[in-house]
């Protein structure tokens, strides 16, 4: 679908596009059989992988800090991953990076026909976007847009998310779909039967089955986010940086040195800077630190 009207390109769109160009270079160098790095030239699509999402989830991590700057950094780190993608394609004549960005624009005005189709009904509100989105993206399958069942349509969606990301789409589809309980008690009980599954396939030693057990209390914990309106991934994230903060503060305490510290002398510590971050403000994970040779986490 042509756009209705020309874009202008500004001079910041010049600028970027030089520096695009410029990594496009730097890449190829890195690349090059002769002249190039040994690392960059082993890597491959697979290999890559790790890099990919590693820089993702920095990216996120940047815009949850509020960081220009690192998010600015991040957001280079993961530009690079895209172009040496592509450069990895180019060599072997599958794709280049314009073909990648051909892709993605024709893809964005094909979805977006309320902006670029004057002939197209207007979609005044983000549900009635996502809507035309969803059609629109059935059409391109060749498919109606109720006509796939509905897990095969979300295990299709959810395989390039991580798995907790993954559970809550899951959920929210599943649920839309009827597949709902009645009332929050119902969830909570499912909690306290996943656990108790759970705790029995350890004590048991059986390795798989409490594996699997672990991810049932996981994924009906995010129904329980999802019944009352949290995030699963940002509130994981919270804790992370908070544990991190009051642990930073234990290793201070004791000149990073926490060999050979028993358990009570750890939690004075860790209680501490409990103490010490509610008094500047701040806050932090409810649990204390657990003793290693438990197994706990």
């Amino acid at each position: 679908m042509p756009t209705s009207r020309p874009i202008p390109a500004s001079a910041a769109d010049g600028a970027s596009l030089e520096g695009l160009a410029e990594l496009v270079a730097i890449v190829a160098r890195l690349r090059d059989p002769q002249a190039g790095c040994p690392w960059d030239l082993t890597q491959t699509h697979s290999t890559l992988i790790p890099y990919v999402l590693e820089e993702a989830h920095e990216v996120a991590d940047a815009i949850r800090q509020g960081d220009d700057a690192h998010l600015a950094e991040e957001l280079g780190d993961l530009l690079l991953q895209v172009v040496l993608h592509a450069r990895i394609a180019s060599e072997a004549g599958r794709f280049d990076l314009a073909a990648v960005a051909a892709a993605i624009t024709n893809k964005l005005v094909r979805r977006h026909p309320h902006v670029f189709d004057p002939a197209a009904a207007r979609a005044d509100d983000p549900e009635a976007v996502r809507r035309s989105w969803e059609a629109i993206k059935a059409a391109e399958r060749q498919e109606p847009a109720t006509a796939s069942p509905l897990s095969d349509r979300l295990a299709q969606k959810v395989r390039g998310q991580p798995a907790l990301a993954g559970a809550m789409t899951i959920s929210r589809k599943a649920a839309a779909a009827g597949f709902e309980w009645d009332a929050i008690e119902g969830v909570w009980a499912k909690v306290q039967e996943e656990m108790d599954e759970l705790r029995e396939a350890v004590a048991n030693g059986d390795q798989a089955h409490a594996q699997e057990e672990l991810g049932d209390v996981l994924f009906t914990l995010v129904n329980v986010a999802r019944w009352c309106g949290l995030d699963p991934e940002e509130g994981l994230a919270g804790t992370n940086r908070r544990f991190l903060d009051r642990f930073s503060r234990v290793e201070a305490a004791l000149g990073g040195d926490l060999g050979g510290r028993g358990l009570a002398e750890l939690e004075g510590h860790w209680q501490a800077a409990k103490a010490q971050i509610r008094a500047e403000g701040g806050g932090g994970p409810t649990r204390p630190p657990v003793d290693p040779a438990a197994g706990g986490s």
